[in-house]
């Protein structure tokens, strides 16, 4: 195939403004969502919302533009360096440089910096994930040793050790993307089907293993029974969420991040917008995800280059998936898991990985 022109053309404007939009918002939300908790912990109502921006919009930004700049396939040729210095930040998490939290393992902390390299692994597993499965040197699509075993190998390794954090919903987010990645590549249904029962075995073993997790379950389908118990944060998510009604309470007004919500800056940031915007509000942000995925699908459909193509698929999904893991949840639609809304709840990693990956598919945008 024909290489593309480095110069390109005008790139989608309407996609980078969407990221715009969603950004934006987030911040608007996390400034409410976090008054409360930032006034009582560190007298500072608007302490959460400056980390953000020092420390997630600030990184983020440089994120975006090295994304928006850097010809797309140049990563091509550092996909396994980029791959192999993750998995060993994934790895330095369980020595002395571990930060431990809510009895997880899940960030790294160098002096005064902090942050999670399981975030950075959206980015580098999908762009390995493309550039492998792109090579048209190997039938990977449709050979079993070639394509499956190799695929299946990878992705189990990342996904262990990311279990041992625990981390199992990027697990479920990141694997799943690449599964999807590995089906419109054009693998055939039984590899597919095959992935996803070994995924399925693997997550029941995991889930009656681990009493946490068990929990987790079982208080999501007796949510309604264990209101002060297991059920309590399904519970109060659903009370503000409903509380919001047709227009929500107003910007600012909501009760529950005071008193109930737990982690209403991150995990439930969700309900906070349900009750402050009501369905009007919530809804209209989830036909922003909505446009925004089917855009990123749409500018993948007409894509000719395979690498840039996948890229686009795996950065969708992953944004597709988070985005209604996180508001399923908190609606009661899926047992709650923690993660946070993209480009809205509370966290620098992840603002900032997500904010690079707008940047690549911004650049990717301009060679279609």
């Amino acid at each position: 195939m024909k290489a593309f022109r480095k110069s390109g053309h005008s790139p989608d404007y309407v996609l980078i403004t969407t990221f715009f939009l969603l950004v934006v918002f987030g911040l608007v939300m996390l400034a409410s969502a976090s008054s409360y908790l930032g006034k009582t912990r560190f007298d500072d109502a608007y302490y959460y919302l400056k980390h953000q921006l020092l420390h997630g919009l600030l990184i983020g930004c440089i994120g975006f533009f090295a994304g928006y700049f850097i010809y797309y396939r140049t990563y091509q040729k550092w996909t396994v360096p980029l791959l192999l210095v993750t998995l060993g930040l994934l790895l330095l998490v369980f020595t002395s440089f571990g930060l431990a939290s809510g009895g997880a393992e899940r960030w790294l902390k160098f002096g005064s910096i902090s942050f999670q390299p399981a975030e950075l692994m959206k980015i580098t597993y999908i762009i390995y994930l493309a550039a492998w499965l792109s090579n048209n040197k190997m039938n990977r699509g449709k050979n079993f040793y070639e394509g499956f075993m190799p695929f299946l190998v990878i992705s189990s390794i990342i996904g262990i050790i990311l279990i041992l954090q625990p981390a199992t919903s990027t697990v479920a987010i990141l694997l799943g993307s690449g599964l999807v990645m590995y089906f419109l590549h054009g693998a055939p249904w039984k590899y597919i089907l095959g992935a996803i029962l070994l995924g399925a075995f693997g997550l029941a073993l995991l889930v009656l293993t681990t009493p946490y997790r068990f929990e987790r379950v079982f208080g999501f389908l007796k949510y309604s029974s264990h209101e002060e118990g297991i059920g309590y944060h399904l519970n109060q998510s659903l009370i503000a969420i409903g509380s919001g009604q047709i227009l929500g309470t107003g910007y600012g007004q909501s009760t529950a991040k005071i008193k109930f919500l737990p982690d209403p800056i991150a995990d439930s940031i969700f309900a906070v917008i349900g009750q402050e915007l009501g369905f009007i509000g919530s809804a209209g942000l989830v036909v922003v995800f909505g446009f925004l995925i089917v855009k990123i699908f749409w500018l993948a459909k007409n894509f000719r280059d395979s690498f840039g193509r996948l890229v686009l698929i795996g950065f969708g999904t992953i944004i597709a998936g988070q985005a209604f893991m996180h508001m399923a949840a908190i609606s009661g639609v899926v047992p709650l898991t923690g993660v946070p809304l993209p480009f809205i709840s509370f966290g620098g990693t992840a603002l900032a990985v997500f904010m690079t990956m707008a940047g690549i598919i911004a650049n990717i945008s301009k060679y279609s």
